[in-house]
């Protein structure tokens, strides 16, 4: 092509352009028009509605405060449009809440609680910076001090059921010393004596009064913000049908072990199974093999 007929494209092209975005203006998507979004948008981002009344655990949000109305703002926004995030918490409420709201019913702990699970680790067996491991991020001493075992063989953190009892006592112990589950919460992400020293040199008299680190001053806005959406997600633009959730792992066969296992893998084969399935079943188990001591005795699942 010589140069004149490349010149000829260019002017031909641009007469098109600018035909187009003269005719642009006048659909209603336009950002620049006040009428309705268009709705071949890929997506319409709009504010959360505020106006309405909030709560974590039955302990009212003050939204006459504008401070609080903008931090729950925040966290409405990020977790409304973090949406692969979300989605996958939402699939994961069908594999593990139905454990996790029994677990509370039975301690007498509000099951907005819950959702503690979700902030801490997405419903994941997930280690922390800190080293604070499993759904509810658990640290070693704490674990211990709960009666979870913690060696390099076996990590009960990662035992969904064995953890959240254990968790279940440390709120049950903190809504003792404080008398509020919102207070309750923050100790949870901050540590005990953290939220205490903070609430004596600050003289605050609820969670809302504190000025904390930014993780935590987050915390409970982040929590009432999961709760919204995850108890109803439609309002925020997600639907999802049951089959599309995660299955509980309900659906297994109880291994009593009272002596010790050379190889896992051979153990997987003689029970039908294999040795990934006998992991996600039971991650719990850390090693290959699992050392039993005389009087010991293990619960081992194994997939029907």
């Amino acid at each position: 092509m010589n140069s004149r007929h490349l010149q000829y494209l260019n002017i031909a092209l641009a007469a098109f352009l600018g035909i187009a975005i003269l005719t642009s203006s006048d659909n209603p998507g336009d950002p620049g028009n006040n009428n309705s979004p268009d709705t071949d948008l890929p997506q319409v981002v709009k504010p959360v509605d505020l106006d309405r009344d909030f709560d974590f655990a039955g302990e009212p949000l003050p939204m006459d405060n504008f401070d609080v109305r903008e931090r729950l703002d925040r966290e409405l926004l990020v977790n409304t449009y973090w949406q692969s995030s979300t989605l996958l918490n939402l699939k994961n409420t069908y594999k593990f809440f139905p454990m996790i709201e029994r677990k509370l019913a039975e301690a007498g702990i509000p099951e907005d609680f819950k959702y503690l699970a979700v902030a801490e680790s997405s419903l994941r067996n997930v280690v922390s910076p800190a080293g604070a491991r499993g759904l509810w991020q658990i640290m070693s001493p704490t674990a211990r001090e709960h009666d979870l075992e913690v060696n390099q063989e076996v990590d009960e953190r990662y035992h969904y059921e064995k953890a959240t009892d254990a968790a279940c006592k440390v709120l049950k112990q903190y809504y003792r010393n404080f008398g509020s589950w919102t207070t309750v919460a923050a100790a949870y992400n901050a540590g005990y004596g953290n939220i205490k020293n903070e609430i004596e040199i600050q003289r605050a008299e609820t969670y809302y009064d504190l000025n904390l680190n930014a993780e935590t001053a987050r915390y409970i806005f982040r929590l009432v913000a999961i709760k919204e959406i995850l108890s109803r997600p439609d309002d925020f633009g997600f639907y999802l049908e049951d089959k599309d959730g995660y299955p509980p792992l309900d659906d297994y066969k109880p291994i009593i072990v009272t002596s010790s296992i050379n190889n896992l893998g051979d153990f997987a084969v003689e029970q039908s199974t294999t040795y990934r399935m006998l992991k996600v079943y039971n991650p719990w188990l850390l090693d290959s093999r699992l050392t039993v001591r005389p009087g010991q005795e293990y619960e081992i699942r194994v997939p029907k």
